[in-house]
């Protein structure tokens, strides 16, 4: 019990950590930082949509076969 109450300790101080952050860098004036995480943002969207369109029916394949498989395991 100590050790679940230390872990949610420090989850509660990481958390309170990445608020402080996100805070000083939504009030960073500078705009470099937000055009920088901006254009992360959308490389990640782009490069995502791009996999999603690309792989979609191996993704519909893939997720059929854990079903099946889930299926056939626990006997549903």
């Amino acid at each position: 019990m100590k050790k679940i109450n230390q872990l949610m300790l420090n989850g509660m101080i990481q958390t309170k950590r990445i608020g402080q952050r996100a805070v000083r860098i939504l009030k960073d004036r500078s705009g470099d930082q937000i055009t920088g995480w901006l254009i992360v943002i959308l490389l990640v969207v782009v490069v995502g949509a791009f996999f999603l369109k690309t792989y979609q029916e191996s993704i519909i394949e893939i997720w059929n076969g854990i079903v099946n498989k889930a299926k056939t395991t626990f006997g549903i």
